[in-house]
């Protein structure tokens, strides 16, 4: 059977900008918003969407801290642990899978405000190790990741991002999970395989990458397209299942004050 897969590469501009000299802007609200909402996320709030929230310490300044797990397991351990230590709190709080759009929307939203609600996200503890790795193995003496891990192929003599077709777009997939990312390079090695020895992973944290989106003046940006882990789509899809006709995911509220594909060919 002829392959439908078509391999490319797009010129490495996205990784000598994302953390610096971000000053025009690139995307629109709108399209950053288009963008994120595919990828679900996990808070823990209570029926009313009202996520659970994080108080700084008595006597210091702050805002008020809500988690947003990029792993269900993880979100699920921090529930279970929180029953254990704070059974009264836990009762009336659950997992809640939203969109990443609307972390987005409040926190554009809360721009400016004196009082704000801060999010600050979870990156599984097994990718956050994956990118270490990879710095180290870059060269850089790092011992920790700063940011939520974001893993992307590389290939060629110009190290240019592979890139997958998605309809008549090329664009770059951007993986949460390493292992995910890991059959796209196999096959792009298996189907070009003078090329196998130029592959390479790299790693960036998905807060610069979402920064670059509102700042940074490239078009390049546009075709980033971010990838969930697996366990996190094939729980939509068993969502999807059981209640195909209700929507699944729920718009996070204002905060109660509690404590506690196939690949795409290299082009140029």
């Amino acid at each position: 059977m002829k392959s439908l897969v078509r391999w490319s590469t797009t010129a490495a501009i996205v990784g000598s900008t994302l953390l610096s000299g971000l000053q025009a802007i690139a995307l629109t609200p709108e399209q950053i918003t288009q963008k994120l909402r595919a990828v679900p996320v996990f808070t823990i709030a209570n029926n009313q969407g009202a996520p659970l929230v994080a108080q700084p310490p008595n006597g210091q300044k702050g805002n008020p801290v809500a988690g947003v797990f990029i792993s269900q397991r993880d979100a699920n351990a921090f529930l279970e642990n929180l029953r254990s230590r704070n059974p009264a709190l836990a009762k009336d709080v659950r997992v809640v899978p939203v969109s990443l759009a609307e972390v987005f929307q409040l926190n554009q939203g809360a721009q400016g405000r004196q009082e704000k609600l801060d999010f600050a996200y979870v990156p599984a503890k097994q990718q956050v190790d994956a990118a270490i790795a990879i710095l180290r193995a870059s060269g850089q003496q790092v011992t920790q990741f700063n940011g939520t891990p974001l893993f992307v192929a590389r290939a060629g003599k110009d190290k240019g991002f592979l890139t997958i077709q998605e309809g008549n777009q090329s664009v770059i997939p951007m993986f949460f999970n390493k292992e995910d990312l890991q059959p796209l390079v196999d096959r792009f090695k298996q189907q070009k395989p003078d090329m196998a020895a130029t592959v390479d992973i790299q790693v960036f944290p998905l807060e610069g990458v979402m920064q670059a989106m509102q700042r940074e003046k490239d078009p390049q940006l546009d075709k980033i397209v971010l990838i969930p882990p697996r366990e996190t789509l094939e729980f939509v899809q068993r969502q999807q299942q059981q209640r195909p006709q209700q929507p699944q995911q729920q718009r996070p509220q204002q905060p109660q004050q509690q404590r506690p594909q196939q690949p795409a060919a290299p082009k140029r």
